[in-house]
C-alpha cells in the first residue's frame, strides 16, 4: 500500500517529532510512506478566514502532490478534516478535479483511524510506565468520528494506564485562527482544560493536534507546571518520548 504522509505546517514547524513518529508507525505496520517534499499547509487557515483563493491554490498543491498515492494520512484531525469535509466544496468551480479530488477525500485518513480500522495494528514499539490522560481534539472528534481510535492504540503500551479527565471533549481554546482573533476567551477557555488535565494526576496529556499541544503546553508552563507533559499519540506509540520513571 502507498500510502501518502501529510505531515502538516504545524508539525514541520513546530514537532517535527511527530511527523517521523508518525513515519515510524507507517512503515512499522508494512506501508510504503510517501512524504513529498513540496507539501506545505493544507489551507484551512485561509479557508476559515475567509481567503478562499488561497484555499484553493493549497488544495490543488495537495491534490498534485498525492495523486499517485493509494491513502493519504494526516496526524492531525484538523487538517484531516479540513481535507475530507470540505475540498470537494472549496473546489466545486473545477469539475475537472471531481475524479481525483474524490479519491483523494475518499482516501484519506487521521493517523489513529489508520492504523486502527485500516492497517488493524496489534503492536506498538511504545514503552511508558506512568498515568496519561487524553485530550479529545475537536475536529477529529466531531469532523472524522476520531474517540476511541487512540485509546484503543494507548492500551497496547506496556505500564500506561489511562484516566478520564472530567470533560476530555471540552475544546482547549486554540481553534486555529480563534485563538488569534479572541485571545482572551481562548486563554480562558485553556485555563479550564489544563485545570482538568491538573487534577487527574497524569504525568503527561496526549492528544493529536499540535495546535491543540501548543495552547495547553504553553497554559501549563505560563502557569507554573513544569512536569506535566504534553505528547501527540504517535510520540508515545513510536517510543520517540521518555517516560517519567
Amino acid at each position: 500500500m502507498r500510502v501518502g504522509l501529510f505531515v502538516t505546517c504545524l508539525v514541520d514547524l513546530m514537532r517535527p517529532s511527530v511527523g517521523l513518529s508518525a513515519l515510524k508507525l507507517l512503515e512499522n505496520a508494512g506501508c510504503e510512506v510517501v512524504v513529498p517534499t513540496t507539501q506545505t499547509c493544507c489551507g484551512q487557515p485561509a479557508y476559515n478566514s475567509g481567503d478562499r483563493r488561497s484555499a484553493q491554490a493549497l488544495a490543488r498543491k495537495v491534490l498534485r502532490e498525492f495523486s499517485d498515492c493509494d491513502c493519504v494520512v494526516v496526524p492531525s484531525g484538523s487538517c484531516g478534516g479540513m481535507i475530507k469535509i470540505h475540498y470537494l466544496e472549496l473546489l466545486e468551480e473545477s469539475p475537472e478535479l471531481r475524479p481525483k479530488l474524490q479519491h483523494l477525500v475518499e482516501n484519506v485518513w487521521e493517523l489513529s483511524d489508520f492504523l486502527v480500522n485500516v492497517l488493524a495494528v496489534q503492536r506498538v514499539p511504545g514503552q511508558f510506565h506512568g498515568t496519561v490522560t487524553y485530550h479529545d481534539c475537536c475536529s477529529g472528534l466531531r469532523e472524522l468520528g476520531v474517540k476511541s481510535q487512540p485509546r484503543e492504540l494507548l492500551a497496547k503500551i506496556p505500564g500506561l494506564t489511562l484516566k478520564e479527565m472530567a470533560n476530555p471533549e471540552q475544546c482547549c481554546g486554540f481553534g486555529g485562527t480563534f485563538a488569534v482573533k479572541f485571545g482572551d476567551i481562548s486563554a480562558r477557555i485553556t485555563d479550564e482544560k489544563c485545570a482538568d488535565i491538573v487534577a487527574t494526576g497524569a504525568d503527561a496529556v496526549v492528544l493529536a493536534d499540535v495546535g491543540c499541544m501548543l495552547s495547553i503546553e504553553g497554559r501549563l508552563r505560563r502557569g507554573g507546571d513544569a512536569n506535566t507533559k504534553v505528547l501527540h499519540f504517535a510520540e508515545i506509540l513510536a517510543g520517540v518520548t521518555n517516560d517519567p520513571s
